[in-house]
């Protein structure tokens, strides 16, 4: 059987600080090797794509040397922290982006769902972006009537199908987005983290349709995702990616296996992210314990910081916070109130009281909302942190079992049949 996708040699570069690929100069001296038929000059240099150091060149690879296969009805689960490079090699096969280097070959129609709000008109009702996106598969006003009334009924947004998409919340946009691209006729569906800005039922709705696409009408489906049990629930085979280069490439139990016991031993108590949605910047998330670093003492308060800045105000935001375990069940989540924001810089705080977690490892995200309500920053992974047991009473010295270790729980014991 041959190759439905195959990707040869892939990279994407960026050249960091800059919207376009450089300066004056650069563009030049590219445009000259162009001509002589030589070699970008550039393609040559640049950082591997690790934020935990200091750059020493002006450029970046967001992929570098990236080569795999995927077969006409394979299920292909990409893997890999936060800055990885998953979200830009989608964005390749999407064909929203061009690679630096290399070549990609994809026989069929592609259906992609990316980031919340790519490819709907926000001026456009429901129905019209149903109708725009079809247009844009090739896909003729026949052949969508078809499956309109399906889309709809598994996006459950019939009663706004008529109203503009910009007055939809996340989740009905995602819903309807997920709709259009699972239904219409493609022969590969590529599924970004998008699907966490959903509910649980829709999830397990959305994961069931890329099965039956799969198994049924032998579609290719690429899908990312942080929570490694749907990605093993879904998929055949798992690509890691790790700072932009191809880890590994295997059957996904053990791609997945490998990838958690790498992370093991990545943990930190604090990372920088400086990142911005809509104004509002997440500076950094750090945890204080008195534990060593990418550690904390079970017995002790664990204190969680996240400074955030804005130089505009907001009628509401709150900052939500989610420990989850490393193949990304989630285990807990809080959140800060949902208050205005009045222009400036915060560290919103959060205790969690000791005698609550467990001796393991613990993987924290941190989502901001505003007003709408809207989510503004999704950062997941931020951390890896492990708990750490002191001295214990009693014989037994085993690893205590559960995801949490609460003393909350009451014990008594008292004489005869009373």
């Amino acid at each position: 059987m041959s190759a439905i996708i195959t990707v040869e040699n892939v990279g994407k570069q960026y050249r960091l600080g800059q919207v376009s690929t450089g300066t004056i100069s650069h563009d030049l001296n590219r445009w000259w090797h162009r001509m002589r038929g030589k070699e970008d000059p550039y393609l040559k240099i640049g950082d591997v794509n690790d934020r935990s150091l200091k750059a020493d060149s002006e450029y970046v690879w967001a992929l570098k040397n990236i080569n795999f296969e995927v077969q006409q009805g394979d299920v292909l689960g990409i893997i890999g922290r936060n800055g990885a490079g998953k979200s830009t090699l989608l964005k390749i096969l999407s064909r929203t982006t061009a690679p630096s280097i290399g070549e990609i070959k994809i026989k069929g129609r592609v259906a992609s769902l990316l980031e919340v709000g790519t490819g709907f008109h926000p001026e456009l009702s429901g129905r019209e972006n149903i109708f725009l996106n079809g247009a844009i598969l090739g896909m003729g006003k026949r052949e969508i009537t078809r499956k309109f009334d399906e889309i709809v009924d598994f996006a459950g947004v019939e009663r706004y199908i008529d109203t503009p998409v910009k007055r939809y919340s996340s989740g009905m946009y995602v819903r309807l987005a997920f709709g259009v691209a699972a239904h219409l006729e493609s022969e590969i569906l590529i599924v970004d983290e998008v699907l966490a800005v959903g509910d649980g039922e829709f999830q397990k709705k959305c994961l069931g349709k890329m099965k039956d696409v799969s198994a049924s009408e032998g579609r290719t489906v690429l899908f990312v995702s942080h929570n490694l049990l749907a990605v093993k629930s879904l998929c055949k085979t798992g690509l890691w990616l790790d700072n932009g280069i191809s880890k590994e490439i295997d059957l996904i139990d053990k791609v997945i296996d490998d990838y958690m016991n790498k992370n093991q031993g990545t943990t930190s108590s604090s990372v920088t992210v400086e990142k911005e949605s809509d104004g509002f910047i997440v500076h950094y998330i750090r945890v204080s314990n008195n534990g060593v670093e990418g550690s904390f003492n079970i017995e002790e308060d664990l204190l969680i910081e996240i400074k955030v800045s804005s130089q505009r105000s907001f009628a509401s935001i709150n900052i939500n916070l989610f420990f989850n375990t490393l193949d990304g069940t989630m285990i807990f989540a809080t959140c800060s109130l949902a208050e205005k924001f009045v222009s400036g810089e915060f560290t919103y705080r959060c205790v969690i009281p000791a005698h609550t977690l467990n001796d393991i490892f613990y993987s924290l995200d941190v989502m901001v909302v505003r007003e709408g309500p809207k989510v503004i920053h999704n950062l997941t992974e931020t951390l890896t942190i492990e708990g750490i047991e002191g001295k214990r009473e009693g014989d037994w010295l085993g690893k205590f079992p559960g995801l949490l270790r609460p003393e909350y729980f009451k014990w008594s014991k008292n004489n005869g049949n009373g």
